[in-house]
């Protein structure tokens, strides 16, 4: 923690900055209800509101324009999810909070993360309809993992390339992306478990795991027919190789 803090030299209250975190969620909510897969369709004359599922997800895009379209979506959503996140990094990472020893950054991009996610999966703009926030939140740790050390950055996609994997060889596309999901989370949370060992019970501390937490139950919440659907052998499979013939 002490090397983390080499170049950190300014402190700030949370009671005097409150309203740009607020700001800044509000800010990320709206970002997060712009929902990529209802236009991407649009351009291809349809609405995927109204085809296969119905979810306007890179899951769905997949599965009704074929491997390209799915890709391409994924990659924006996971772009929504992971940048703001970032952004909030940079602007805060010499930041602490006043007599702790606590990042600012560490809080903001997981405050910002998870209402850009809150956005995807209830966007006031389609009724709180959304997509089902797999591809935003992998973006999510697919940025913000690399800020605690930037090399992760290759662990991290070596992990989503192991999820892919999985999900081609058993077809289980609800399963392998929650697998996905859960695995960075604890991640993450063991990170932050290790630099704030002496400091779990400061309220910050709390609510960025509480955060963590939330942006997992909510991805696994929003999959809770997938999952029955699983348990009870009924679970639509997702055959990556099918879909990127159909995409050629």
């Amino acid at each position: 923690m002490t090397t983390l803090l080499q170049t950190t030299v300014k402190s700030i209250t949370f009671g005097n900055s409150w309203y740009w975190f607020l700001l800044g969620a509000v800010i990320c909510y709206f970002i997060g209800c712009f929902n990529f897969a209802v236009l991407i369709s649009h351009f291809k004359k349809s609405d995927i509101r109204g085809v296969g599922s119905g979810n306007p997800g890179s899951m769905n895009m997949t599965r009704t324009f074929g491997f390209k379209i799915g890709a391409i979506n994924f990659f924006c959503d996971a772009i929504k999810g992971g940048l703001p996140a970032l952004i909030g990094w940079i602007i805060f990472k010499n930041y602490v909070f006043a007599g702790t020893e606590v990042l600012v950054s560490d809080f903001v991009r997981y405050l910002f993360g998870t209402f850009v996610i809150i956005g995807h999966v209830f966007p006031v703009t389609m009724r709180f309809k959304g997509g089902k926030g797999i591809a935003s939140t992998m973006g999510l740790f697919l940025f913000s993992i690399p800020c605690d050390c930037w090399w992760y950055f290759f662990i991290v996609a070596a992990y989503f390339c192991a999820v892919l994997s999985y999900i081609a060889l058993t077809e289980w596309g609800s399963m392998g992306s929650l697998m996905g999901v859960a695995g960075l989370t604890i991640w993450q949370a063991a990170i932050f478990a290790v630099r704030y060992s002496q400091q779990l019970l400061n309220p910050i501390i709390i609510s960025v795991f509480m955060m963590l937490l939330a942006i997992n139950l909510l991805t696994w919440l929003r999959h809770s027919v997938n999952i029955f659907k699983l348990m009870a052998g009924e679970e639509h499979r997702t055959s990556i190789l099918k879909h990127k013939k159909k995409s050629k």
